[in-house]
């Protein structure tokens, strides 16, 4: 499973590619805005950290103008992904826009049949939101598993891409329901590294050596 970072920060960026397990990332207006540069400058230096996909976001809610803003984004960078809503007009600026050869997330999903929609209308990468149907008392992991099952059925090539991720939990129930990406916030991504185990085992194995070690005396 990919991982993605869902951040416009150009610092959490650089940490995340020093690591070398970040593979793409996620953005949308609000992200973008938080960082106080201009839209498609902040993009393009995303773009220079992260060699993988970056998905860029539209504002336009009308299929036309969506079609418009989307070719401008992709002749921003090579690596962008436009990144249309899951309504009528999304999916049709989405269907236009893979038929010219650009790669569209269709975001804010929410149900299997729209993500079935999604397939059908040519997207890149469908992006379901999972935490925020927990937060309504909807099992969100289970929107992945009948992703997964009908994109299996008939072969539909569009990746999966767990969004709303609130949890290393999250990550790891959406790689086992065979997510194709898990995009998540930084302090996320973080998260993942730490386990109260590794990190009792690492201070006992130092404490082994440096009582061995350091406590022999030197040779005269």
């Amino acid at each position: 499973m990919k991982i993605f970072l869902d951040t416009a920060n150009l610092e959490e960026l650089r940490k995340g590619a020093e690591w070398g397990v970040v593979d793409g990332v996620t953005t949308n207006p609000t992200l973008i805005a938080r960082e106080g540069a201009p839209f498609a400058d902040q993009i393009r230096r995303i773009c220079d950290i992260i060699p993988g996909d970056v998905s860029a976001e539209v504002i336009a809610t009308g299929a036309a103008a969506m079609i418009l803003e989307g070719r401008e984004l992709a002749r921003i960078h090579p690596n962008v992904v436009i990144k249309c809503p899951l309504t009528q007009e999304g999916l049709r600026a989405t269907s236009a826009l893979s038929k010219e050869g650009l790669r569209v997330n269709v975001t804010l999903c929410f149900s299997a049949a729209q993500a079935l929609l999604a397939a059908k209308a040519g997207a890149y990468i469908v992006s379901p939101f999972i935490g925020r149907l927990d937060d309504i008392a909807q099992p969100g992991m289970e929107l992945i598993d009948d992703i997964r099952k009908i994109y299996s059925n008939y072969g539909y090539k569009t990746q999966i891409l767990a969004a709303s991720i609130r949890s290393p939990l999250h990550v790891a129930q959406a790689a086992m329901a065979g997510a194709d990406i898990a995009t998540m916030p930084f302090k996320v991504l973080e998260m993942l590294f730490h386990h109260p185990l590794t990190d009792k085992g690492l201070e006992q194995f130092l404490k082994d050596y440096n009582r061995v070690f350091q406590d022999t005396p030197a040779e005269p």
